[in-house]
């Protein structure tokens, strides 16, 4: 397995601090770590520290990458004789809510999906959820404020702030109609080729359910309890850009050893 860390940004032999400690977890493990220059992808090169191992599959494990951003990359790697284990499809498929909802729809909050225009004072007094979970494609808003609205003038306020905080709005806007979740039970699980792992060992059939419905080789898996002690799918992220939440380290790499 190759894996591609970006660097700091004055200084690409080192990698990027958040990301010190799995890149030195990987490297003692044995595993092929490459630093990409994130200076040069600032001007669109890409600049790898070292070759890829051939006939090793190669991921990404940094920031959040938008579509374009995706190609970008998966393009440099091939065109440096290495070959993405996520392909550009199946990295849009779980990292966009778009691509995992309708197949685990039974399992999540249900959700509708909109434009940044549309008139949420309509669909609010459509849909008269008691509150509504804002947020785009990939993410939420992360401030204090948070993402709950309970109508559409404060709908209307995140999406603004989402704007602010994060330059734009990424594929759309979704409302998720809040449930009663115990948030300190949420557990985060990692599917790779098929094999779910979590971080105590234990792994509950309905994640290795849900995992059966994504196509990808490499995602995560977002769970929580309800007030009733229902699981309930959170959310399903792409497993390069997911970070490692309740993991140690050296068990988190020690899922793609398990690939050799």
């Amino acid at each position: 397995m190759n894996v591609i860390y970006p660097s700091d940004y004055f200084d690409n032999s080192k990698v990027d601090e958040m990301f010190k400690a799995e890149y030195y977890s990987a490297q003692e493990s044995g595993l092929s770590c490459l630093l990409l220059s994130t200076q040069h992808v600032s001007n669109g090169k890409y600049k790898f520290s070292k070759g890829f191992e051939l006939d090793a599959p190669v991921i990404w494990r940094g920031w959040m990458l938008k579509s374009d951003e995706y190609k970008s990359l998966s393009d440099a790697v091939t065109q440096n004789g290495g070959n993405m284990l996520v392909s550009l499809e199946d990295y849009l498929s779980s990292h966009h809510i778009t691509g995992w909802y309708k197949s685990c729809e039974k399992y999540t909050p249900e959700t509708i999906f909109l434009k940044e225009n549309d008139d949420f004072d309509k669909v609010t007094n459509q849909l008269k959820w008691p509150a509504y979970f804002v947020k785009d494609h990939v993410k939420s808003l992360t401030t204090s404020r948070g993402s709950i609205a309970i109508n559409a003038e404060e709908i209307r306020d995140i999406i603004e702030s989402i704007k602010k905080f994060r330059g734009d709005i990424e594929g759309g806007v979704n409302l998720r109609k809040v449930e009663d979740i115990i948030k300190t039970s949420e557990r985060r699980y990692f599917s790779v080729q098929n094999n779910v792992y979590s971080s105590d060992n234990i792994v509950p059939d309905v994640v290795v359910e849900i995992a059966q419905h994504i196509s990808s080789p490499f995602f995560s898996i977002d769970m929580a309890e309800n007030a009733s002690g229902e699981l309930r799918l959170i959310e399903i992220g792409d497993g390069q850009v997911s970070d490692t939440k309740e993991w140690e380290v050296d068990k988190f790499i020690q899922i793609f050893l398990n690939m050799h």
